[in-house]
């Protein structure tokens, strides 16, 4: 189907989009053209049986793999360059011309100018359809290099294969590449090791009406609280399930709803009956009146759901008779008991000189309501009856009665009329008016014209531009009227109001966002209608909302102003034993953040010192590691006998090694050496020398008996040496073969040395 190669990726520098987790990859062990060998990244892929169009070679490699490939850096194809084999076609990659603009399929993120890697003279565009992107690869010249190409040519598919999937972490949680694996880093309200479970909070009892969409009563779950009617609730009516496994707030109670408490009335007795306690719901209070007095409301009230009695309460008053006025011409003397025209009020009626009573003097209020006779009337000359002229009035004082002896009768025109005779006539005491009825005639207001920007309707209902002749004014679309929609022709002969203006249409002012920068353009003032307004961001922020809005004729933008927000980078974890020290300007982890690492004594960095968050969103250098220092490997060597402990690593910091020499040698050095932190062993490495009791035997025989003395007192005294030094040897080596000694435990001891650069 297909073989696989494998490459170590660095932190993406060429803004492919590609998660910074992809980048540090998983450990892969792949087959490099039928050789095994271990690298830490995903692996990359290539057919090796056919050659395919672009699209073809892209359902090659997500039927198999995950996709085309998308090349991170020059390292990768420095490398890719190296492994792959030359084929005549060379490889499709992951990358394609989508509406005019060069697009990585993977993640659908637009080709940046940084991230090019174009041949010489490349794209040439030569119209015939070459949207589609090779590789060269062992090729001449641009080797690694790029070329658009015809979609339907025939070339190798270049794929890669990664351990994260769509189904990983039950799409609860961001799936981190580890090595050789993955991990999940669960969202909040989900745990467990592919974020299965979900965080449940306690029951709720008795069960309000509630939606679990992940669970009964589980994160994200949402219950609504209602009482019964004539109940109300104490406390939130809405809870909802944390991803803390609590819920917003504790469960609310419901309580009776009360009513204003109510209080026996003046002449009047109050009966209750209470329910839910004094005065709350479904309370009823029953009222009575004393003999004499009547119950003015219901007899009845009852507490509602609402708080609220059904009605007001009554009131006990004395019955009531039709309230009597003064005739005219005429007096009233009233007595009240119980209020006035009340139960046993009397009023007696008399009458002015010139005016005669019609009707009975006295009359007394009933127990019926009811007075006793008809009220009487004092009544004088009468004149002929009047009536207003056609658009006038008729407005009349009567003193004794309608069109009677000293009547007057004013006239006056209605509005936007004028009077053309006498204003006043009055009834004299022979029975006729003074004058003759007037006549009225319409006002006149200045003509109006049509508005800039407007239309004029007008309606005359007297004549052109008369008195209640109304112009109604308009504006264009994107305009608004200044002043009066309408104006009438008002009885003083003056317009309602001001001729209006047909203004543009104004929208909220407009100010670049912090970090910003706002560029409009106004037709018709500023940020009025059909004004546009584009807004941009600094190097290192990009906007977040619409690049352009434009004044509506409803006086509202398209859209609202963005903000503009620093350009995120990856979060950085401090190494294995290594420390991390950052500073941060706009937001952890943003444009201009650096970050400077430092490694444990006795470990060393390895990588970038500092890193820099740049305005694409990536990092200057690659994650640093700390890596043990090593100090030179030993290796065996007759006849020393070596026992070494490594804590960390072989020959590395913290590592340490005794030294003894076999039967028939003794130790000329130190005994024990460590690997200091820099690198560097404690002591030089010792030797083993031979005894000397063997050699003085074969001199002796040489020189004979002459020289026997000399060589016996040298010999005594070699040997006394000798038996020292034996003795400090054996002490040694009960040392290190004493399993309690501080010095550790046993260990098998071998031949060993320095290697030749110790």
């Amino acid at each position: 189907m297909g073989s696989t190669v494998g490459l170590r990726s660095s932190p993406r520098a060429w803004g492919c989009g590609w998660n910074v987790a992809r980048l540090l990859c998983f450990a892969a062990i792949c087959w490099v053209l039928g050789t095994q060998m271990e690298v830490g990244a995903w692996t990359y892929h290539y057919g090796n049986k056919s050659d395919y169009s672009w699209e073809l070679a892209r359902n090659f490699c997500r039927s198999f793999y995950t996709d085309l490939v998308a090349i991170q850096n020059q390292g990768e194809i420095v490398y890719l360059n190296k492994v792959l084999p030359r084929h005549r076609t060379y490889y499709w990659i992951g990358i394609r011309k989508i509406n005019n603009v060069w697009t990585w399929v993977g993640t659908n993120k637009a080709l940046t100018k940084e991230a090019e890697n174009w041949a010489n003279k490349e794209p040439n565009n030569k119209g015939k359809n070459q949207d589609c992107v090779e590789i060269y690869i062992k090729r001449d010249r641009d080797a690694g290099r790029w070329n658009d190409e015809n979609c339907q040519k025939k070339k190798r598919a270049l794929c890669y294969q990664a351990s994260c999937q769509r189904s990983s972490c039950s799409q609860r949680g961001e799936c981190v590449e580890t090595i050789g694996n993955y991990s999940c880093d669960c969202y909040p309200g989900f745990y467990g090791p592919e974020c299965e479970h979900v965080v449940r909070c306690k029951n709720l009892d008795p069960r309000p009406d509630c939606s679990h969409p992940l669970g009964e009563f589980s994160y994200n779950s949402t219950c609504k609280f209602q009482c019964q009617e004539g109940f109300e609730l104490q406390g939130l009516d809405t809870l909802q399930c944390l991803a803390s496994g609590n819920w917003t707030a504790a469960a609310p109670e419901c309580t009776a709803v009360k009513c204003p408490a109510l209080a026996t009335l003046g002449r009047g007795q109050l009966n209750c009956t209470h329910w839910h306690g004094h005065f709350t719901y479904n309370s009823t209070c029953t009222f009575s009146c004393e003999m004499g007095f009547v119950r003015n409301g219901s007899e009845t009230l009852a507490c509602t759901a609402l708080g609220q009695w059904t009605v007001r309460p009554p009131l006990c008053e004395a019955v009531k008779c039709p309230v009597l006025d003064s005739p005219g011409r005429g007096r009233l003397n009233c007595t009240h008991w119980h209020g006035d025209f009340t139960y046993n009020s009397t009023c007696a009626f008399s009458c002015e000189t010139g005016f005669v009573r019609n009707g009975s003097e006295t009359l007394e209020c009933t127990a019926l309501g009811q007075w006793t006779g008809h009220p009487p009337r004092c009544e004088a000359v009468k004149c002929p009856v009047l009536a207003a002229s056609e658009r006038g009035r008729l407005n009349c004082t009567h003193w004794h009665g309608d069109f009677t002896y000293n009547s007057t009768c004013a006239f006056s025109c209605e509005t936007g009329f004028v009077r053309n005779g006498s204003e006043t006539v009055e009834c004299t005491a022979l029975g006729q008016w003074t004058g003759h009825s007037p006549r009225c005639e319409a006002v006149k207001c200045p003509v109006l014209d049509s508005p800039g920007r407007g239309q004029l309707n007008c309606t005359h209902w007297h004549g052109d531009f008369t008195y209640n002749s109304t112009c109604a004014f308009s504006c264009e679309t994107g305009f608004v009227r200044n002043g009066s929609e309408t104006l009438e022709c008002t009885a003083l002969g003056q317009w309602t109001g001001r001729l209006p203006r047909c203004e543009a249409v104004k929208c909220p002012v407009l100010a670049a966002s912090e970090r910003g920068r706002l560029n409009c353009t106004h037709w018709h003032g500023d940020f009025t209608y059909n004004s546009t307004c584009a807004f941009s961001c600094e190097t290192g922020f990009v906007r977040n909302g619409s690049e352009t809005v434009e004044c509506t004729a409803l006086g509202q933008w398209t859209g609202h102003s963005p903000r503009c927000e620093a350009v995120k980078c990856p979060v950085l974890d401090s190494p294995g034993r290594g420390r991390l020290n950052c500073t941060h300007w706009h937001g952890d982890f943003t444009y201009n953040s650096t970050c400077a690492f430092s490694c444990e004594m006795g470990f060393v960095r390895n990588g970038s010192e500092t890193l820099e968050c740049t305005a694409l969103g990536q990092w200057t250098g690659r994650l640093p590691r700390c890596e043990v220092m090593r100090c030179p490997k030993l290796r065996d060597l007759e006849p020393i006998l070596m026992n070494c402990s490594h804590p960390l690593e072989s020959f590395s910091y913290g590592s340490v090694c005794r030294f003894r020499c076999t039967q028939g040698y003794f130790l000329n050095g130190t005994s024990r050496v460590q690997c200091q932190p820099d690198g560097h062993w404690s002591d030089k490495m010792p030797a083993c020398q031979e005894e000397a009791a063997p050699y003085f035997k074969q001199v002796l025989l040489y020189m004979g008996g002459g020289a026997v003395a000399l060589v016996a007192l040298l010999l005594t005294g070699m040997f006394i040496a000798l038996l020292i030094k034996r003795l400090s040897n054996k002490e040694e080596e009960k040392t290190l073969l004493n399993p309690t000694s501080n010095l550790g435990a046993p260990g098998v001891f071998t031949n060993a040395a320095f290697d030749s650069n110790f």
